[in-house]
């Protein structure tokens, strides 16, 4: 199965600390990906407004000046219902994480947050938009296969997506560790 990269993602990062929002725009920019920013949450809102759709990932600060993380959360999937948001903040709880994740959030990542963090996030974000395109594909050539071809191929796609999850998981057990060793 051809695996997708962050190449061709668009990208609005927002964050009003300046070195963070610097940060994540390069870390995006060198992986080939088109990135706008912003520093605070009306700024975001509006770019997300004039442009339905056009954004593919967010990254957003909880805490900005104007409107707060959630709103540029809801303004985001407003915009695009198939967007993957994630919110990083410096003031974790777990009430905002539990809200975030109501709200549509991917992912909620507590500052301070390492580069290692945010590729696992793509890599399973790059995994399950070519995963949700290969079902798509498969859903168009099920009318053209017998029943029983279609539950192997099912059945093996599952199997593949079950190994990709078990190394997500092995991995984020590593950062983990790694974090709490610090």
């Amino acid at each position: 199965m051809p695996q997708l990269s962050p190449r061709g993602l668009t990208v609005l990062v927002v964050d009003d600390e300046p070195d963070v929002r610097d940060l994540l725009v390069e870390y995006f920019r060198e992986r080939g990906c088109e990135v706008t920013s912003a520093a605070e949450g009306r700024e975001a809102i509006g770019l997300l407004q004039r442009t339905p759709g056009r954004y593919s990932l967010v990254v957003t600060d909880l805490q900005l000046p104007g409107v707060d993380g959630l709103a540029v959360l809801r303004a985001a999937r407003a915009a695009n219902p198939s967007v993957y948001v994630v919110i990083i903040t410096g003031y974790a709880s777990l009430d905002s994480a539990i809200e975030a994740v109501r709200l549509g959030a991917y992912d909620y990542l507590t500052k301070p947050f390492s580069l290692g963090q945010i590729d696992v996030i793509v890599k399973r974000m790059a995994d399950r938009l070519s995963l949700e395109a290969e079902n798509r594909q498969l859903a168009r050539q099920a009318g053209d296969r017998d029943t029983s071809d279609l539950r192997h191929t099912v059945g093996t796609r599952l199997d593949a997506i079950e190994g990709r999850l078990q190394r997500i998981e092995a991995l984020l057990t590593q950062l983990s560790l790694a974090k709490s060793q610090r």
